[in-house]
Order: C-alpha cells, then sequence, then structure tokens
C-alpha cells in the first residue's frame, strides 16, 4: 500500500531548510540544489513544490511571515489569558525586537529581502510590501479598537499611531541587532511610547 504523504510537513521541512541555507550562506546565493541537500531530499522534489528559485523565495517570504505571526501569538498566550489590546501590542514589540535566535534569523532574512527587492526582479508585482501592509493594517485595527473601548486616547489617528509604532519596532529592531541599543532598554522605549498613547 502506497505511504500517504503530508504535503504541508514536506513544504514545512524545504522551506526551515531554505531559511537555514539563507541565513548561513546568504539569500543571495541560495539555490534549489543547496536547499535540496539541506533538506536531505531530491532537487526535483524542490521543483515539485516550489518550481523555481523565484517561487522558493516567495514562498520563503510568506514562511518567515507565518512563523512570526506564530510566535507573535505563543507569547500573548503566556503573557496573559485576557489580553488587553495594549497587552497585544506590548507582545508585538517584544516579539519584533531581535532578541533571541529565531528573531534574529528573522530580522537577518527580512533585511536580506529588502536589498533583493530593491535591487532585482524577484518581486515583480510589491508582493514584499503585502506582509508589512498587513501588519500595518493589523495594528491600525488594533489601535482602533483600543481607542474604541478606552485604552488609548480618543483623539488619536490609528492609521498614523500604527505607521509611527511600526517605524519604532523596525529603528529599534536595527539598532538591536548592530548592538548599539541592549533588547531591554529598546523595549522599554516601545513601552514608553505606548504610554503616550
Amino acid at each position: 500500500m502506497p505511504r500517504l504523504v503530508d504535503h504541508d510537513q514536506r513544504r514545512a521541512t524545504i522551506l526551515n531548510a531554505f531559511v537555514a541555507v539563507a541565513i548561513r550562506d546568504g539569500l543571495h546565493t541560495v539555490s534549489l540544489r543547496q536547499v535540496a541537500a539541506e533538506a536531505g531530499i531530491s532537487l526535483r522534489l524542490v521543483q515539485y513544490y516550489f518550481k523555481t528559485k523565484a517561487g522558493l523565495m516567495q514562498a520563503g517570504l510568506s514562511h518567515l511571515e507565518q512563523q512570526s505571526n506564530e510566535r507573535w501569538k505563543k507569547r500573548l498566550k503566556v503573557a496573559t489569558h485576557q489580553p488587553t489590546i495594549r497587552a497585544t501590542l506590548q507582545a508585538l514589540c517584544a516579539e519584533a525586537l531581535p532578541n533571541d535566535r529565531a528573531s534574529r534569523e528573522f530580522h537577518l532574512l527580512w533585511m536580506s529581502y529588502t536589498i533583493l527587492a530593491l535591487t532585482t526582479d524577484d518581486f515583480p508585482d510589491q508582493s514584499f510590501t503585502r506582509a508589512p501592509n498587513r501588519l500595518h493594517q493589523t495594528v491600525t485595527d488594533l489601535l482602533q479598537s483600543g481607542i474604541k473601548n478606552g485604552e488609548f486616547d480618543h483623539t488619536l489617528n490609528a492609521n498614523d499611531e500604527a505607521g509611527i509604532l511600526l517605524g519604532l519596532i523596525h529603528g529599534l529592531g536595527t539598532a538591536v541587532l548592530i548592538g548599539q541599543q541592549e533588547p531591554e532598554n529598546a523595549l522599554a522605549l516601545l513601552n514608553r511610547h505606548l504610554n503616550r498613547l
């Protein structure tokens, strides 16, 4: 009887191998052959799931976003059983700072993707900005809910404040990554900003 194949698991294995190769050797050098070797599978199998290097790169970007969202939800679940909007945003800030291996790898790869998006045609249809746009909308919605329920100042513009908060997160994340800021201090600055809201 033929063995059933878990396609989601196989895709995840390939994408995890892709991340490992990209972190070790640099995103710009990744090849389907390297990813196949890292995953311990055939090149044809990688091609079956992702067709081309561009397809693998696009899937890798979505994989990074999904992993980051899962870590955010897990952090929020550990922090509190009934999260307030403030607690949800604090969990986002804590997850966004590169203070452990997973979040440092995320930042390094995201920066690599940024450079590739600006210097190559691998991301033609603005697909690179979809994940940041989704995050901006999520934060805007959270702030809007916090304004409505009285957690935040009713005079705030949720969309503008989402842009400011995400700008702070990205800037402080880079500062932590290069050693200019300690993660604890960066998180304290983000919490101070949330207090102002």
